[in-house]
């Protein structure tokens, strides 16, 4: 997948440098050391490529990064985040650069990761909203879903996200709207942020010489409300980060009404509302949420081109639901493995000889 976890990463690399290039694996090297992609690869280059901190992409990298990779595309160093990466025989894919100094790590997105979100959609429980307290049931999966039965990994299990002012900042472009701008506002759950979100907003953006896109995250239980199930997968928190490292968006509202009021269109200066293909439920009184900026004359619907909801993702993983629970075990059991090598090599008197295993196969 590609998520807000990632976006960190890679908002961390660009600071260490000038220019971010992004490997981008294709879907028979992910599939080969890791387990079927969620997205595919054509999917993840468009959404690697839309956000704000990336420079270039380079499609197909290689999953083991050596230093003729670096060399072609005239990269000084590479960055990882610090949580550990094996390839399907257990071999650190970073080896070779770390060896020859080129290799420098940030600080891996606590609470976020591929084996949560595909978690969360696979139990269909609202646990991973916001401001509630774990229930049993969500615990027991954790404790479960994707881990070796006697210990878990510090990189692939599941945790808690919690948000801070600080990484709002760190995401935010902190730039206000200028005169000439035209200010577009979008709304919406943007839940799962994926291509067909950004197929939509790459379009809104296209609408102006200069734009100002201003997108509204309805609350969970906003969003529950009119979308059922356990959505959304990702909390407001979540959704926040998502969209705030996508290139093509300004400023994100927080909890926006579902209804686009007057007073919201008048306190942001809203020259023009878009909406794209995808249904839209009445308000609870059963008025059109839309009925404002239609009165105005601003409102627009846009066809993205890109058929991709979340609910299609989900479908996506529910479909591979046994070889995504099994991508997970045998992940983390790697993982174990070579936290158990550092363990006894910490211990270890100097030249003595050392035997690795894993603690459990999948």
């Amino acid at each position: 997948m590609v998520h807000y976890g990632h976006s960190n990463q890679l908002r961390q690399a660009r600071a260490m440098g000038d220019y971010l290039v992004v490997g981008v694996h294709n879907d028979e090297e992910i599939a080969k050391h890791k387990g079927p992609p969620v997205f595919t690869q054509e999917e993840r280059y468009k959404m690697v490529q839309a956000i704000k901190w990336v420079d270039e992409i380079v499609a197909g990298a290689p999953y083991v990064t050596a230093l003729e990779t670096l060399d072609k595309y005239n990269c000084d160093f590479c960055v990882h985040g610090n949580d550990i990466t094996l390839t399907v025989d257990g071999r650190d894919t970073y080896e070779e650069v770390k060896k020859a100094g080129r290799y420098r790590e940030c600080k891996r997105t606590q609470g976020v990761s591929t084996t949560d979100l595909v978690g969360r959609m696979l139990l269909m429980t609202k646990a991973h909203h916001s401001s509630r307290e774990l229930p049993s049931e969500y615990q027991e999966y954790t404790d479960s879903f994707g881990k070796c039965p006697r210990s878990h990994s510090p990189w692939t299990g599941v945790s808690q996200f919690l948000q801070t002012s600080q990484k709002i900042i760190q995401f935010a472009s902190g730039k206000e709207p200028e005169p000439g701008d035209t200010i577009i506002y979008v709304a919406g759950a943007f839940d799962l942020f994926h291509i067909g979100h950004v197929s939509f907003l790459e379009k809104v953006y296209q609408l102006a010489e200069r734009p100002y896109i201003i997108a509204g995250l309805h609350f969970d239980q906003e969003v529950n409300h009119y979308k059922g199930k356990n959505y959304p997968i990702m909390n407001v928190h979540e959704r926040t980060l998502s969209v705030l490292a996508c290139r093509y968006v300004a400023e994100v509202v927080i909890g926006a009404p579902y209804a686009v009021t007057a007073n919201l269109l008048d306190h942001f200066k809203v020259d023009l509302v878009c909406h794209g293909k995808t249904e839209v439920v009445p308000d609870k009184d059963g008025s059109d949420p839309y009925k404002e900026p239609k009165r105005r004359g601003i409102f627009r619907q846009i066809n993205s081109g890109n058929d991709l909801t979340t609910d299609l993702i989900v479908q996506r993983i529910i479909k591979n639901r046994l070889e995504y629970e099994a991508r997970n075990q045998k992940k983390e059991a790697r993982e174990l493995a070579v936290l158990e090598a550092i363990k006894k090599r910490e211990v270890m008197p100097e030249g003595a000889a050392m035997q690795v295993e894993g603690p459990c196969e999948a």
